[in-house]
């Protein structure tokens, strides 16, 4: 949820800043207007420096923010990839406790009929289909979120690029514009 949230705040804000064609975009408060911040941020910060250090320093910023978000994105991942590839683990010690303890049960009893090997196959049988119940969701479930992550790290990219495109078209604007030129009035 978190995920689907994030991606569709990221697309809204991207089409926001897209149309305005410029930095200074009403945007909601996510990953977008923070690297609209940071660009707004720099070009304050630099102010009579040259166009290329600005959006150098600003690709930096922006790539910051972007590897923060997508970590930010990946952290609940990682629990469910560990949840899918030990689950099995957990099943496999659970076979193996249910297998010893129908030989314990053999070895009491002196007989090796049903009746005495039964009981521990089936506990053997029972962790077994556990560990699967568990792992092949979480393992499923990994794969779309690893997908997932993927492409909001794929749009997070593309609004750094509309950031910077911005930024530079924004620059150009400043450069070309006509400057005011003082009048003075001298007397004769």
């Amino acid at each position: 949820m978190q995920l689907t949230r994030a991606r569709r705040r990221l697309t809204r804000d991207y089409r926001v800043l897209a149309a305005r064609g410029t930095l200074g975009a009403a945007l909601s408060g996510g990953i977008v207007a923070r690297m609209q911040a940071a660009a707004s941020s720099e070009i304050r910060a630099s102010a009579g420096l040259p166009d290329a250090g600005i959006k150098e320093r600003v690709a930096i910023d922006l790539t910051r923010i972007e590897a923060g978000a997508a970590r930010a994105m990946q952290s609940g991942v990682t629990a469910v990839g560990s949840i899918g590839s030990t689950a099995p683990f957990v099943g496999l010690f659970g076979t193996v406790w249910g297998i010893m303890n129908a030989f314990v049960g053999i070895a009491e009893s002196g007989s090796s009929n049903l009746a005495v090997v039964a009981p521990g196959i089936a506990e053997a049988l029972m962790a077994t289909a556990l560990g699967l119940v568990a792992a092949i969701p979480a393992v499923l479930l990994y794969n779309h979120l690893t997908r997932a992550v993927g492409g909001y790290r794929a749009a997070l990219t593309d609004a750094a690029a509309l950031v910077e495109r911005t930024l530079s078209r924004d620059l150009d604007r400043a450069r070309l514009a006509p400057t005011v030129k003082s009048l003075h009035l001298v007397a004769e």
